[in-house]
């Protein structure tokens, strides 16, 4: 289920921790509310924004180290029994969609409908939406949800942390003082702007892919992608309807075979 811990994406996950827990150091030691709360025993507030750093960090190891959907045998047999026969996986229409299961040339694995293979993870990855620097592991069917998630209690941390770092700037007569007494503060709020325009960005975007039912290499690619190339504009085999998209992505557990859907929707009547 999980990746080696020491491979490749050690530094970047060291980076990740140690910049959280520093930033959160910095809003204690500082004259904010937190540290004022915590010095009168009040320490509900201090206590919940502890766990809730510490949850962000759990999830970015979670979804870091977690296996995103990586395709290591031929399915065919899952296929099969899922319902999708031989002779739909190796349908051709002319000038129509193209449904043939391309055999990746790298994994010389039969690739499902909606998988990519990765450079980086040196993997074929079910409904791939995007390879992530930041957390060193490909974003796919497995891990998609939990990647979401992530950025919604990553972005309640950096907004609750603006908010902390905002009272803790005190007066001091001149600006060369005062940037001598908040220079520290400062750094992290400007950090904290950064990072929260960043995840909000991101969490929107996610989002509002979800709500259509494709992915970010989808979305980004479509005109390469053969299943996709010979769709119009407009035309999304995947879509559902927004609320059942929503659904499926985050209460509907499972490896989807997508090619169901596709054939559906090719053969409903127009």
């Amino acid at each position: 289920m999980f990746k080696n811990v020491f491979g490749s994406g050690f530094l970047v996950r060291t980076a990740h921790v140690v910049l959280t827990w520093v930033v959160t150091l910095i809003l204690f030691l500082h004259d904010t509310e937190l540290r004022k709360q915590e010095e009168t025993g009040q320490l509900v507030q201090p206590v919940l924004f502890v766990l809730l750093v510490l949850l962000s960090v759990l999830l970015y190891f979670a979804v870091s180290l977690m296996d995103p959907g990586f395709i290591l045998t031929d399915d065919r047999d899952l296929q099969v029994s899922l319902g999708v026969s031989e002779a739909q996986q190796n349908m051709i229409g002319p000038g129509s969609k193209s449904l043939r299961r391309r055999c990746c040339g790298h994994c010389l694995l039969q690739q499902p409908m909606r998988s990519k293979h990765c450079q980086t993870c040196h993997h074929c990855v079910r409904r791939y939406d995007h390879h992530c620097p930041w957390i060193e592991n490909c974003v796919g069917e497995k891990n998609h949800r939990w990647f979401v998630l992530y950025l919604a209690v990553q972005l309640l941390v950096l907004l609750w942390g603006l908010h902390i770092a905002w009272t803790g700037f005190g007066l001091a007569p001149g600006l060369s003082l005062w940037l001598w007494s908040n220079g520290v503060l400062l750094t992290v709020l400007v950090l904290l702007v950064l990072l929260a325009l960043i995840v909000l960005l991101l969490l929107g975007s996610h989002l509002y892919l979800i709500s259509l039912n494709t992915t970010t290499w989808e979305f980004m690619s479509r005109h390469r992608i053969s299943y996709l190339k010979h769709c119009g504009v407009d035309e999304n085999p995947f879509d559902r309807g927004t609320l059942h998209n929503l659904w499926g992505f985050f209460c509907v557990w499972g490896t989807m075979v997508w090619e169901q859907v596709y054939f559906r929707e090719a053969s409903d009547p127009v």
